[in-house]
């Protein structure tokens, strides 16, 4: 049987379109700020953020692809696992948290700045959010041509952005590499990887191959084998951009610390820098880098959400879901934005394990799969060990009851539930291998 596949132009097309959809506020200011507090340990720091950062989501939308989806791989725990948990990840990747957050954040670093005394602050962010999010619904409604409008002609001016900053670097480098900071002294690689864990990628990783399967339907790919294999394709050219971006803007922080060592995050990095290199022309530039960044993922986020909800309620279209994310969206974005963050991060740190395991589980499938247990026996686990974490970071529980969480080997460096999850592998293994004996 003849194989359908794209010429070289169109996967990397499709490759940068996914990283387009990755790509967003936190992926540019997580790196500089990396790279100013590692300071000479930079490099094995970075070793760790791109094991997490770029490693964990191409890994996802492979698992993903292979499995059938999002909803076929939850369903190997149990279908109404897979309908919850699905829904709880979209809506936090989306209208309750990211989506917001992609106006507010680049309004902060695009608009803020020039606004003139005197001018109420809330009205422009208002107007702002409005023209931004009708902007990006209406980009949405088409996530079959997202290839044209985020990989064709906005990623693209987006990394020659990036691509000028870091040049400037090279040739004016505002100085050398600072001593590292104590998170990053002993243990670089592992606070790296924490790092790159912050971004979530790999939850929106979970979700953006149905977007990119759609758009390469809509360039004339039709076989289902070859659309999996094009969107594995994807993929992985989107992993090797991130990890050039990264790379990039990880240099550039690491050459402010010395200079600028009073940063407190990678926004102040990139400002510093850009103003060192570029003057007022640089915060034009960060302006545009944070502008585009926050769009194309509001897109991405937007037609992923719109696309998902209404495959689960068809008699609402998928232009009603779109103007209706972005509609609560813009809600969110100019009054309850902080007291959504405060609830949803702790949603996210609740799920993101959960997200890493079935990737996991995925890729060990052809081993585990006739022990029935194996998924269902870790995912509780998993999710369980995680909830309770996160609720003992809240605060809920006493100080004795969060001593007993402190003696988890690894729980000080957020991976608590990591023994728990391996403990419920090793019981659904055996209770599979005992259902087997059974029969």
């Amino acid at each position: 049987m003849e194989t359908e596949k794209f010429n070289v132009k169109n996967r990397l097309l499709m490759g940068i379109t996914l990283f387009s959809m990755f790509f967003g506020a936190g992926n540019l200011i997580f790196p500089p700020f990396l790279g100013a507090q590692a300071g000479t340990h930079t490099w094995t720091a970075f070793l760790g953020f791109a094991a997490s950062a770029v490693g964990l989501p191409v890994l996802g939308v492979v698992a993903v692809t292979l499995s059938g989806g999002l909803d076929r791989l939850a369903s190997r725990v149990h279908p109404k696992f897979a309908f919850v948990y699905t829904i709880i990840l979209y809506l936090a990747i989306g209208p309750c948290l990211a989506i917001p957050r992609t106006a507010s954040t680049s309004f902060s670093i695009t608009v803020q700045p020039f606004v003139p005394k005197g001018v109420s602050l809330g009205t422009v962010q208002l107007i702002y959010s409005l023209v931004f999010f009708a902007l990006a619904a209406l980009v949405a409604l088409h996530p079959e041509r997202l290839t044209d409008f985020l990989g064709r002609w906005l990623s693209p001016i987006l990394l020659i952005l990036i691509v000028s900053v870091f040049v400037g670097t090279l040739l004016k480098s505002p100085g050398e590499a600072a001593a590292p900071a104590s998170a990053y002294q002993s243990m670089a690689p592992v606070q790296g990887f924490l790092d790159g864990y912050q971004t979530m990628d790999t939850l929106a990783a979970l979700n953006f191959g149905l977007i990119i399967a759609v758009n390469i339907r809509a360039k004339g790919i039709t076989k289902e084998k070859s659309v999996m294999n094009e969107t594995i394709c994807a993929g992985w050219i989107a992993g090797i951009v991130l990890l050039a971006v990264y790379g990039a803007l990880t240099f550039i922080g690491m050459h402010s610390g010395e200079r600028f060592p009073d940063t407190e995050n990678g926004t102040e990095v990139l400002t510093a820098v850009s103003g060192f290199l570029f003057g007022k022309t640089g915060m034009i530039i960060l302006a545009a880098c944070f502008f585009i960044a926050c769009f194309n993922t509001c897109v991405g986020l937007l037609s992923c959400c719109g696309k998902y909800f209404n495959s689960i309620c068809p008699r609402l279209s998928h232009r009603t879901w779109v103007w209706g994310f972005a509609a609560v969206s813009l809600l969110i974005a100019n009054v309850g934005l902080n007291a959504i963050l405060k609830f949803s991060i702790p949603v996210l740190n609740a799920i993101y394990p959960l997200a890493i395991l079935l990737i996991v589980l995925a890729f060990s499938d052809r081993w585990l799969k006739r022990f029935r247990y194996v998924y269902p026996c870790a995912a509780l686990f998993c999710g369980v060990s995680s909830i309770l974490m996160v609720l003992e970071q809240q605060g809920v529980f006493g100080e004795k009851i969060s001593d007993i969480f402190r003696l988890i080997p690894g729980y000080t460096a957020g991976f608590g539930w990591l023994i728990p999850t391996m403990a419920g592998i090793v019981l659904g293994i055996i209770a599979g291998a005992g259902a087997l004996r059974r029969r």
